[in-house]
C-alpha cells in the first residue's frame, strides 16, 4: 500500500514541477515581450530622430542655398557700385 502512496506522491510532485515550469515559461516570454516591446520603442524614436535629422539638415541646405544667392547679389551690386563709383570719379 506504501508503494501506492509513493507512486501518487511522485506523480502530484511532477504535475507540480511541470506546473512551475509552465509558469516560469510564461514569466520568461511575458519578460522577452516586454524587453522586445521596448527594444521596438527605442528603434522607432531612434527612427523618427533620424528622419527629424534629415528634415532638419533639408532645410539648413535650402537656407544655405539662398543665403548663397543673396551674397552672389550683394557681390554683383558691391561690383556694380564699385564700377559707377569709378566712373563719378573721373567725371
Amino acid at each position: 500500500g506504501a508503494g501506492c502512496g509513493r507512486g501518487k506522491m511522485a506523480a502530484g510532485g511532477a504535475a507540480d514541477a511541470q506546473a512551475r515550469f509552465g509558469h516560469s515559461v510564461k514569466g520568461l516570454l511575458t519578460e522577452k515581450v516586454t524587453s522586445c516591446g521596448t527594444d521596438v520603442i527605442a528603434l522607432t524614436k531612434q527612427v523618427l530622430k533620424g528622419s527629424r535629422s534629415a528634415e532638419l539638415l533639408g532645410q539648413a541646405a535650402r537656407n544655405m542655398v539662398m543665403q548663397e544667392d543673396a551674397i552672389l547679389h550683394s557681390e554683383d551690386s558691391l561690383r556694380k557700385m564699385a564700377i559707377i563709383t569709378t566712373h563719378l570719379q573721373y567725371q
